[in-house]
């Protein structure tokens, strides 16, 4: 990896585990069960991809000629103090749904980030409530942070609620597992084209990548050309994701991704390896890192990480 790449995720990462420290409920605020059950999961490790994203994008968009002229200056903390919220939102809406996918009746999978999953150490109903707090914790988090009554902060905020929960609803995120679960289990060829495939991805996966990516830029206050850019580029991004994702589940290894490895095809889960083979889908991850590098440079957003970001995605082996 970049070292400059490195050092930046590093310290981002740091900054938004002390944020969701701060930001999840814990006792005597809930039942002190619940509140170590939502912690287990959210600081069970992990990339921190999507508030990651989100950092990123709010810092690229605050560097852009435009938004320089639209607003003032801000420091990286005032930055950090807009997109956090947004950030965390969107790890505790992505543990949920880790949380509710190993589920015996989703994946039923039982080693998630290296660790046993939440069903495992505290039991199917805790994993339940534990998921349902997380979701509902976030929202309660996107509407109180950051504080503030200006008129402008608050119809970002409003944009940005709107944003996530159109990402995580039906026509995203739960729409995506629905495909899914429909799909599991018959051969290739019956469950449907590359079309289908893509568009079970772009639901389930993409949708709250770009939501990320999108509320940072918001909050850092793009105007709709930025949004537009940071979008596009997004929906490159996490389709980009999901295949190295996929190709992952074939050829890594358990010790370095936390997970349980080969499940995919064991299953006879929709997969980009199954339906176009490996070296296809390497190249269909290489092409999509390639638009989303000419998306950034035709908006000139090219100063800030997000270009090294993509390189990072179609690159890792964890």
């Amino acid at each position: 990896m970049n070292p400059a790449l490195d050092q930046y995720l590093r310290s981002r990462r740091q900054a938004i585990d002390h944020a969701l420290d701060r930001f999840l409920p814990a006792a005597p605020a809930c039942p002190p069960i619940v509140g170590e059950a939502m912690r287990y999961s959210v600081f069970a490790g992990g990339k921190r991809f999507r508030p990651l994203l989100a950092l990123a994008a709010a810092e690229c968009v605050a560097a852009h000629p435009d938004v320089r002229v639209a607003y003032a200056v801000r420091t990286p903390d005032e930055l950090l103090a807009l997109a956090l919220p947004a950030g965390c939102a969107i790890e505790m809406i992505h543990t949920y749904s880790l949380i509710h996918d190993d589920l015996p009746a989703m994946d039923n999978d039982t080693m998630r980030r290296g660790r046993p999953t939440l069903h495992v150490v505290y039991g199917e109903g805790m994993a339940i409530l534990g998921g349902d707090g997380l979701l509902t914790e976030a929202f309660a988090l996107l509407a109180r942070e950051p504080a503030g009554d200006e008129a402008d902060l608050l119809t970002r905020k409003l944009r940005v609620i709107e944003t996530i929960a159109a990402a995580a609803g039906v026509a995203g995120m739960v729409g995506g597992q629905a495909i899914d679960l429909q799909s599991t289990g018959e051969t290739a060829a019956a469950r449907g084209d590359l079309e289908t495939l893509e568009r079970m991805h772009a639901c389930k996966t993409g949708a709250l990548i770009r939501a990320a990516s999108v509320a940072g830029a918001i909050m850092a206050g793009a105007g709709e050309r930025l949004v537009h850019a940071i979008d596009t580029y997004a929906t490159e991004l996490g389709l980009a994701f999901q295949i190295v994702d996929d190709i992952l589940d074939v050829e890594g290894k358990a010790e370095d991704l936390g997970k349980t490895v080969g499940k995919d095809a064991a299953a006879g889960k929709l997969t980009f390896p199954a339906v176009i083979g490996l070296d296809a889908s390497r190249t269909r991850a290489r092409a999509c890192a390639e638009r989303a590098h000419a998306i950034l440079a035709a908006a000139s957003l090219d100063e800030g990480h997000l270009g090294d970001i993509v390189e990072w995605v179609v690159c890792r082996t964890k």
